[in-house]
């Protein structure tokens, strides 16, 4: 990756057909119908991204041998770079300490399954980091984990022996910036879709929209027709 003194968002994307996907949404959809509704998701992320404007985009992948098939689905104004690391706090720390030794002024962070997140929180944390105000930035997740973490330097701490997947995730993050005397921005909240309950959320707060997640809206539209999701 060429230096670049931009900051750097990268989407954490699992590759659609070549890894597991929302599997806490298979009971309530089937496996196909998880990962066709995780690629609208994750679609719907990059396109959004594109037009955030004063960054360089990067799609973070797994599984590193799908690296084809990501190709196909990314938008040209997008770097590939597979994920490395044993669980998801190694594969968050050396992404973003990748792209700040890369030249990067700021590494953020973002998920692929929270497809109505507003894209001026992540234009409000690039502004953060970049203005030198703050060393970290975390967007929190309604479940208790985070929608985006970034930063100015690399920040191990942050990502070692985590919970993952659990609601202390967000909690500890902050107490472990605060003792390591980082200055945190924390952002507004959101949230993502992982169980069924979020689904339902996310087809109650998209009905009569005709902007944002294109894809997304259609699906659950499509799935809500089919009776698949009954009208919450």
């Amino acid at each position: 990756m060429t230096p670049s003194r931009k900051p750097a968002v990268a989407v954490m994307a699992k590759v659609p057909g070549a890894a597991a996907v929302k599997s806490r949404l298979h009971p309530a959809l089937g496996a196909a119908l998880a990962t066709r509704l995780y690629e609208c998701f994750l679609r719907d992320r990059l396109d959004a991204l594109a037009a955030v404007d004063g960054i360089d985009r990067v799609i973070a992948f797994t599984p590193e041998e799908a690296a084809a098939a990501v190709a196909e689905l990314a938008p040209q104004s997008f770097t590939l770079v597979a994920q490395r690391g044993s669980d998801l706090g190694a594969r968050l720390d050396n992404l973003l300490t990748d792209l700040l030794v890369a030249g990067h002024p700021a590494a953020i962070a973002i998920d692929s399954d929270s497809p109505t997140l507003p894209m001026t929180y992540v234009s409000r944390a690039v502004g953060v980091l970049t203005s030198g105000e703050t060393d970290a930035v975390v967007g929190p997740c309604d479940d208790g984990g985070y929608y985006l973490i970034g930063s100015r330097r690399p920040c191990a701490e942050l990502f070692t022996s985590m919970p993952w997947s659990t609601e202390r995730v967000l909690r500890l993050t902050l107490e472990r910036a605060h003792r390591s005397g980082l200055r945190m921005h924390v952002l507004p909240a959101w949230f993502d879709i992982d169980t069924e309950a979020d689904l339902y959320r996310l087809q109650r707060e998209t009905a009569g929209q005709h902007t944002g997640p294109l894809r997304t809206i259609a699906l659950v539209r499509e799935l809500s027709a089919a009776g698949v999701l009954a009208q919450h």
